[in-house]
């Protein structure tokens, strides 16, 4: 039993540390245009498959901490979207807000791929909807919690925003899916034979 719970000590500590590395590189968040891409999901994800829900829930915590930490310190053009302390657009404030679209969908994204492997035995399914839930609630929560700030950083209309999103889903966010496909499912597999 003990030897159990220092494993499990062993492989959160792993996960939290590659989740604050990648954070505080370049290979966490690549800037595209006016949005950062993300590849910190992807320890995320795997964590949830390999240690379950809670866990992967631990660490998609971690990745909305990081992901505040990286806004706030090399501030991009949305970074009032994942820091209350970055003025919003059209303001000399941040808002408290920016918390909720920091912290709830990385969260999510911890917590649905251990749930969904657990029911559906399904890696692809997994990983795929624990990728594009990253993508699509943040985005989503960006467009309903600063609409106007989003469109003027977007230069765009408000009513453009559904498109912009969509693109963004449909470019970026199937990218960092098909790449957390590429890479998480076999790792996985390779990992639970190693430990059988």
């Amino acid at each position: 039993m003990k030897n159990q719970t220092n494993k499990k000590l062993v492989q959160i500590s792993f996960f939290g540390m590659i989740i604050v590395v990648m954070s505080l590189t370049p290979l966490g968040f690549i800037q595209v245009g006016p949005i950062k891409a993300t590849l910190v999901h992807i320890p995320v994800i795997f964590a949830s498959l390999l240690l379950g829900s809670k866990f992967g829930g631990m660490m998609g915590f971690i990745f909305g901490f990081m992901s505040l930490i990286q806004n706030t310190m090399a501030p991009g053009l949305l970074s009032f979207a994942f820091s209350p302390m970055i003025p919003v657009i059209g303001t000399s404030s941040g808002s408290w807000l920016a918390l909720i679209i920091v912290f709830i969908p990385r969260i999510i994204v911890g917590l649905i791929p251990g749930y969904l492997y657990h029911k559906t035995k399904s890696l692809s399914v997994s990983v795929l909807s624990g990728s594009l839930l990253n993508t699509i609630l943040v985005l989503s929560l960006i467009g309903i919690l600063f609409t106007n700030a989003y469109a003027s950083a977007m230069n765009v209309n408000a009513s453009s925003l559904i498109k912009i999103i969509v693109g963004i889903v449909f470019t970026n966010g199937m990218i960092e899916a098909l790449i957390a496909l590429m890479i998480i499912p076999p790792l996985y597999k390779r990992l639970v034979k190693l430990g059988q």
